[in-house]
């Protein structure tokens, strides 16, 4: 599959119309030599086409070294405009083959375009299609499309720097193997099924390790004993407690007792004030008896008769009358007294009973165990059991998670005998030998080296066997890691194409102006003879005399017409 054209529309105005041929296909600025060549889009054409492929829509206009910092210009430019971007793809270039019409744009909701051959899809959808249309023998989910054409688009640092290791830096070696079994046509189709139970294990032991944040299984095994132990504790003591089942009667009785003392203190109380105010009343009124010399007075009352002769009474009458009510006031006063009396003694008798009756119930009372030490312990217990519960559960968990994880390593261990079979292991060395040759025949063209890539079965910190594969230079010289991508790349669509499985036919490579320039002209000349299409961004003053011509530029830029035209 090659890159036909790439275009740039805003409604029926063509903003930029590439077309690309076999072979190189530079991507170029035509700036002046006081004027700087970069940030005029060169490496955003190779973006276009890997957005036009799935890529996100982010990477046109966001900074890929801070991966948050917009250039607001540009996405404003591509969202007001309402940009199209129309990649077409053809089996051949110079026959009348049938085009795959790839087209996307910048908007949102309703106003979203992402159509092949002009059916709309979902983001799901689109990727799968285009896996379906470019790879249709590929029918398990791993590796994903986006995966198996990642050495073909080469623009970010992961994949300018690295020949095998082409994903983000989050990619693991075991999505790594099932990438390159499938690229070198190792025919293995658990591979989707091993990347899937891997996940399942690392979540697991994700889960586990969260459950064993605090402590380890065997730690809480160990405190739920101890806790058990105090569970039996616990109960024993409360089975022992000396309750009074009458607790409660008798302590309403001790209340009542008490009232009943309370009230008879204070009838006693006021009775024998009553008793004191009588008693004090009795001593007044017998201190007004009249004890005067009567001799005296009855001298100075005979004076008075003599002269005054209508008194009838003599002053004995009147002193014996006035003795005589005094002593009548002072009987009527003390009338009650002998009943007072009564009533305060045997007031004083109930008051004696009461007392004793409310000892005998607080001795009684005081034999018992108290409830608030019952309820202390019953508290005691409540926690106890809640800790029993959640470490019963932890514990639960933790088993499961051990055996889901034991299942899975089960399941993985089946797969792997497959995997490492003495006949797999050959199959995969002898791929790999076929791959080598032309990786080592091209690095050898081009470097005068000889590169290979080799198959390890490596054993992961998790003891998960796995194949790693990795590059290296045979003849043990400092080889170029640009020179040796492009080897790589070069030599697997020759590989791809001999052992029938599908691929795409174009490389996309930014910053080639790192490269040698022998070996620029001699890729161009390997490509232009190879069936290959080689698309490359660099600054034009670095290209050597043999490729500066025209045939070779399918785009030239500048700081005066950068790639969108946009007008600031």
């Amino acid at each position: 599959m090659f890159i036909k054209s790439l275009t740039i529309t805003s409604g029926a105005k063509v903003i930029r119309e590439i077309e690309f041929h076999k072979g190189l296909n530079l991507i170029v600025d035509e700036s002046e030599l006081q004027i700087t060549g970069n940030s005029v889009g060169k490496t955003t054409v190779l973006k276009l086409v890997d957005f036009c492929l799935g890529a996100n829509p982010k990477h046109i206009y966001v900074d890929p070294e801070t991966k948050r910092q917009e250039y607001k210009l540009v996405k404003d430019y591509l969202i007001e405009n309402k940009i199209l971007i129309t990649l077409i793809l053809t089996t051949e270039l110079d026959k009348g083959t049938e085009d795959i019409v790839i087209e996307r744009n910048f908007l949102a909701r309703k106003e979203l375009k992402r159509t092949i051959n002009g059916d709309t899809m979902t983001e799901e959808e689109f990727d799968l299609r285009l896996s379906n249309i470019l790879f249709p023998e590929h029918l398990a989910s791993k590796p994903t499309f986006r995966q198996i054409i990642s050495h073909n688009i080469r623009y970010k640092d992961e994949s300018i720097n690295n020949t095998l290791k082409t994903l983000d830096t989050y990619t693991s070696d075991a999505q790594y193997e099932t990438l390159y079994l499938f690229l070198f046509g190792c025919e293995f189709m658990n591979g989707n099924s091993k990347q899937e139970i891997l996940t399942k294990i690392k979540q697991e032991d994700t889960y586990k390790s969260r459950l064993e944040k605090n402590q380890t299984k065997t730690a809480y095994e160990t405190a739920l004993a101890l806790i058990n132990n105090d569970i039996e504790e616990l109960n024993k003591k409360k089975s022992s407690f000396n309750l009074n089942e009458n607790f409660e009667k008798d302590l309403d009785s001790l209340n009542e007792i008490r009232y009943g003392i309370n009230k008879l203190s204070s009838s006693i109380g006021k009775l024998n004030i009553r008793k004191d105010l009588i008693k004090e009343t009795e001593e007044e009124l017998k201190s007004s008896r009249s004890d005067i010399d009567l001799r005296q007075l009855e001298i100075i009352y005979e004076q008075a008769t003599n002269k005054i002769t209508s008194i009838q009474k003599s002053f004995s009458d009147l002193v014996a009358f006035h003795n005589t009510m005094i002593e009548e006031k002072v009987k009527f006063v003390t009338k009650e007294m002998p009943a007072l009396e009564k009533s305060i003694s045997e007031n004083n008798n109930s008051l004696k009973q009461l007392l004793a009756e409310e000892q005998k119930l607080i001795a009684l009372i005081s034999k018992s165990d108290s409830f608030d030490e019952l309820e202390k312990v019953i508290s005691e217990l409540t926690e106890k059991h809640r800790k029993k519960g959640e470490y019963e559960n932890t514990i639960q968990q933790l088993n499961e998670v051990e055996f889901n994880i034991k299942e899975f390593n089960k399941q993985l261990s089946e797969i792997d005998n497959e995997l490492f079979s003495d006949s797999f292991e050959l199959v995969v060395k002898t791929q790999l030998n076929k791959f080598n040759k032309h990786f080592a025949a091209i690095s050898n063209e081009l470097y005068g080296e000889q590169y290979a890539v080799k198959p390890d079965i490596i054993t992961n910190r998790k003891g998960q066997r796995l194949y790693k594969f990795s590059s290296f230079n045979a003849n043990m010289s400092s080889g170029k890691k640009q020179g040796e991508i492009s080897c790589f790349d070069l030599a697997y669509t020759l590989f791809a194409d001999e052992e029938n499985i599908p691929c795409l036919h174009f490389l996309l490579n930014d910053k080639k102006e790192l490269m040698d320039d022998k070996q620029l002209v001699k890729i161009s000349e390997f490509v232009n003879k190879n069936n290959i299409q080689f698309v490359a961004s660099i600054l034009k003053d670095k290209l050597p005399i043999e490729i500066n011509k025209e045939e070779y530029f399918v785009v030239k830029l500048s700081q005066n017409d950068k790639l969108f035209r946009i007008k600031e």
